[in-house]
């Protein structure tokens, strides 16, 4: 059952894959053109739609992130959107972001296409608001040599992944199919 309604078909700004046409895929295209057009990313840096695998005890799930930017050889910046309340969502933004990257992504921004929080990677805390204040490329670049990658224990991970996995699949809309359920 598809969770989302479908419009038709759009072309993907940063791959040119066709995708179906949903308000939450225009908002994600909005998204892709502002780190594109307005922060001086190239399409090379992004990666988007990327899948995360996480697991609770015996439980797993592929969960979707949004965007991830590599500069460098290193995750600097991930932005998960989502519709509606966005401090419901930094928690496991900030959760997502350091397993995507194996420890501390310097920025996480959570947006719902209209409004965004920019949090600190490592503590969490507000760093901006607004889709205008996503740092530009050479803005995160030197957030980036300012705070060094710091690897996240065996332990933290799978405390951080319990987190994804109940506030993105234990909570999920039922007819969500954009989170995969492995086990």
């Amino acid at each position: 059952m598809a969770h989302h309604l479908i419009l038709g078909e759009l072309e993907d700004f940063l791959t040119g894959e066709i995708l179906p046409d949903t308000l939450d895929e225009r908002y994600r295209q909005k998204i892709a053109r502002i780190l594109v057009e307005e922060k001086g990313y190239s399409t090379s840096d992004i990666d988007a739609r990327r899948k995360l695998t996480v697991g609770a005890g015996s439980r797993a799930a592929a969960v979707p992130v949004d965007f991830t930017v590599v500069l460098e050889g290193r995750i600097c910046l991930v932005v998960r959107f989502g519709p509606g309340s966005l401090v419901t969502r930094h928690r496991p933004s900030l959760a997502v972001a350091r397993l995507m990257a194996g420890g501390q992504v310097p920025v996480v921004v959570v947006t719902n296409g209209e409004a965004a929080d920019i949090l600190d990677g490592a503590s969490g805390k507000p760093l901006a608001e607004g889709l205008d204040a996503i740092p530009n490329r050479e803005a995160l670049l030197q957030i980036a040599a300012s705070k060094p990658f710091e690897a996240i224990s065996e332990d933290r991970a799978e405390k951080e992944a319990r987190i994804v996995y109940a506030f993105e699949v234990d909570g999920a809309c039922p007819c969500d199919d954009t989170v995969c359920r492995i086990g």
